[in-house]
């Protein structure tokens, strides 16, 4: 009987671009032992001893810039032109985290009290299991497993199937760095196996970015376990922009159809619905329509492409349905398929769309699409835009387009939302945490709140004197 096998099936043209043998249950137990025995001597491991590694393994990762585009072009499609970016991120939010490690994680001083000593100290959970999607797979991945081993935690990771390639991209890394054996490892694993290690005690946290169904699964393994597991999910996520009548057009138009359609709209805080001031409506759209047609759809690895295709043909079949039943439903459509003729039905090249006369009893406005396509809503003002993005199910990112601050500051406030923006979307700020409401997850990654979710309080109430 044959081994069970990964395979990853490259978007670029359906072919088999890799394949790796699946661990067995019996051999991630035995490597969430090792990490396990690591981890009592990790935790001992000095922060300068800890900052220097890491530094180190940033350094490795980013010296093979090169690599990490071809790496994402051919196994989730991204155009290789935009492949370096992922790294600029990625080096953003690790040399961020390694700078504020030493005093977010130092004792925490509660003050003065006659006869005693009394801190907080942060201690590390244990082993962490790690388990990162593939739409920015280096840099979900680097948001939990780098701060993680800096708080004194070793880790398990188990890639997305997609993106498998970039798990032994970062042990290479970390083994250049100097790693100590076992702080970090790396699994292929089927989902069912994924269940049953979870459930087996041997996990002291699972940090998940991924569907909100995969959530469920995780949480109900959790529920399992013979220990309590720290959990940190990412889930799904429909994210609204607004743009309000005082807005900066030209810049918002620019920036929305980038936040939109940047990665062919596969990123988890994709702008997906966009709600926009009557004032403003009709240029708006205007402009949206002319950014979108000027993309090119083609192969990740033509320097040329501006939009590669999404991650599997399925996914394609899901977005091309999602926007048919809202044409169906009485949407319209303005972007002509025609325009990309590389689009085509049973593939992962799929051409882009802009849909208007939506409203929220379509699916396309209320549950993901994930694709290189949104709708676009007229309001008449602030609260009815307001209601709108307040109207979902997710809650991970919201856009205010204007020119005034204190209305930004006003209407984020209202907003059901872990990030307002203004004037910006799709992008990760490390000093700010990364966190979702409503079914968008739990936990926090990046910033000084991230070391919060990576780390237990532990209190110490020291009575020095006895007479």
């Amino acid at each position: 009987m044959n081994a069970p096998v990964l395979k990853i099936v490259t978007p670029v043209d359906g072919s088999l671009y890799a394949e790796r043998p699946l661990a067995t249950e019996a051999e991630v137990l035995a490597a969430l032992e090792r990490a396990k025995a690591a981890q009592r001597a990790w935790r001992s491991s000095t922060m300068a001893e800890r900052q220097t590694i890491a530094t180190a393994f940033v350094d490795a990762m980013v010296a093979e810039k090169d690599k990490v585009a071809e790496l994402l072009a051919w196994q989730m499609g991204r155009p290789i032109r935009y492949g370096h970016g992922e790294m600029r991120g990625f080096e953003e939010r690790a040399r961020y985290m390694i700078e504020i490690a030493p005093a977010t994680l130092a004792d925490i001083d509660v003050g003065p009290k006659e006869g005693f000593k009394r801190y907080i100290r942060r201690e590390p959970l244990g082993v962490c299991l790690n388990l990162p999607a593939w739409n920015f797979p280096y840099m979900t991945a680097l948001n939990a497993v780098l701060p993680a081993i800096l708080a004194g935690n070793t880790v398990v990771m188990k890639h997305s199937s997609q993106t498998a390639l970039v798990a032994e991209h970062f042990a290479s890394a970390f083994a250049k760095a100097g790693l100590w054996q076992d702080v970090f490892q790396f699994v292929n694993m089927s989902h069912e196996v994924t269940d049953k290690v979870i459930r087996s005690g041997l996990v002291d946290q699972v940090g998940f970015t991924g569907s909100t169904s995969g959530g469920r699964h995780i949480m109900a393994s959790v529920a399992g376990a013979t220990n309590f597991p720290a959990t940190c999910l990412e889930l799904g996520g429909k994210d609204p922009a607004y743009v309000r009548p005082d807005v900066n057009l030209p810049f918002a138009i620019e920036n929305i159809v980038d936040g939109g359609f940047f990665n062919s709209g596969q990123s988890c805080c994709a702008m997906e619905r966009v709600y926009v001031h009557e004032a403003v409506y009709d240029a708006f759209v205007e402009g949206v329509v002319a950014t979108v047609n000027a993309y090119k759809l083609g192969s990740p690895t033509d320097q040329a492409t501006t939009l590669g295709p999404v991650v599997r043909a399925s996914a394609a079949d899901f977005i091309r349905a999602q926007v048919d039943e809202a044409l169906r439903a009485g949407a319209k459509g303005l972007i002509d398929p025609k325009n990309f003729p590389e689009a085509k039905v049973g593939t992962a090249y799929l051409a882009p769309q802009v849909l208007v006369d939506v409203d929220h009893s379509m699916r396309f406005m209320t549950e993901e699409t994930f694709g290189p396509a949104f709708g676009i809503m007229k309001v008449k003002s602030d609260e009815e835009a307001i209601r709108l993005m307040n109207d979902s199910d997710f809650g991970l990112t919201a856009a205010i387009w204007t020119e005034d601050v204190e209305a930004a500051e006003a209407i984020g406030d209202k907003i059901e939302t872990g990030t307002i923006y203004m004037n910006r979307c799709d992008f990760l700020d490390p000093a700010l945490p990364w966190v979702g409401v409503k079914q968008t997850g739990r936990g926090a990654t990046l910033s000084r709140v991230g070391y919060e979710h990576l780390t237990r309080p532990k209190s110490f109430h020291l009575r020095t004197k006895t007479s």
